[in-house]
């Protein structure tokens, strides 16, 4: 006659679990110094003047190849010196 083979489960086995992992936003380390604004904001109106048209921030930032908050910098000191001719509909035009 063929013995049958029993398992017993134990309390002390761990019941296996899964980790779900979140997605992480990448902080912009963003060095604020005068030539490093004043590159950004180069980079602003560099992509502005390209565009010919008025955009919006992540357009601009897009375009420039930086990130929102640089380029918020750039916009702001662009704002300071006049070049900045209106901000209509969340788009910027250059002067």
């Amino acid at each position: 006659m063929a013995e049958k083979k029993t398992t017993k489960k134990t309390a002390a086995e761990p019941k296996k679990t899964t980790v779900k992992k979140t997605a992480t936003t990448k902080k912009v380390a963003v060095a604020l110094n005068t030539e490093n604004v004043g590159f950004k904001a180069g980079d602003v109106y560099q992509a502005l003047a390209v565009a010919a048209q008025a955009m919006s921030v992540d357009e601009i930032a897009k375009a420039a190849g930086i990130s929102v908050e640089e380029t918020l910098l750039g916009i702001g000191w662009l704002f300071k010196e006049g070049k900045i001719a209106s901000v209509e509909e969340n788009k910027i035009t250059l002067a």
